[in-house]
């Protein structure tokens, strides 16, 4: 996908893959996982409003779902584990009540041990995802060209672009937000590799032909 795109077709026939993609990983647990965060977590949300947070527990599974999406690192489930919920409710509270200021709620969030600027946009998408996109590898790739820069100022500059470009292909009718934009994203990543991953039998059986009239001859 290029991010440069401004077909608004193009970039929904990349989201409606979205789920999809999400059972192509053939990974335990994800589909339900993902349901979790996209679909029961924001209504949970919606239900807590005007004082909306995140529990302890909730957190644990948003974080194996980030996790299992994208790349497994054990110890920010330990990190996670660590944490009183009555801090993880407090710190979420200031958060949701920051926005639409990123930058500060994103600040808020990580105080928690565990908890990075990745891991708070993905808190923060689930919460408001008009407003924050997750900082997912593969979308970061495509909008700003690298995905190891994990800082609150490298997410600003991402959360701004995938804004910019929700804004600009919500102008042709379709309603896009800055999520939407990062699952189109992310799901095309994933559909290039796992066409990379198919083997190319097509050379194979060529070749075999071709030794075979060798032989012959």
């Amino acid at each position: 996908m290029d991010f440069q795109c401004s077909n608004a077709v193009v970039w929904s026939e990349a989201l409606s893959t979205y789920s999809a993609r999400i059972v192509s990983l053939n990974k335990p647990q994800l589909v339900s996982l993902d349901d979790f965060y996209c679909n029961q977590l924001p209504a949970l949300f919606r239900q807590r409003n005007p004082n909306s947070y995140i529990t302890k527990s909730e957190l644990s599974m948003l974080m194996q779902w980030k996790l299992t999406r994208g790349k497994w690192r054990p110890r920010l489930l330990d990190f996670v584990s660590s944490l009183e919920d009555d801090l993880v409710k407090s710190a979420s509270q200031k958060a949701f009540q920051s926005m639409p200021d990123i930058s500060k709620a994103i600040s808020e969030l990580t105080v928690l041990k565990g908890v990075g600027p990745a891991t708070a946009s993905a808190i923060l998408a689930a919460y408001a995802p008009d407003v924050a996109p997750f900082m997912s590898d593969e979308a970061m790739v495509a909008a700003l060209g690298n995905s190891k820069d994990y800082t609150l100022k490298q997410y600003l500059v991402f959360a701004d672009k995938l804004q910019n470009k929700a804004r600009e292909l919500s102008l042709e009718g379709d309603s896009f937000t800055p999520s939407d934009v990062e699952r189109a994203l992310w799901s095309s990543a994933v559909g290039t590799k796992l066409l990379d991953t198919v083997p190319d039998l097509e050379p194979k059986m060529n070749t075999n032909r071709n030794s075979k009239r060798k032989r012959k001859r």
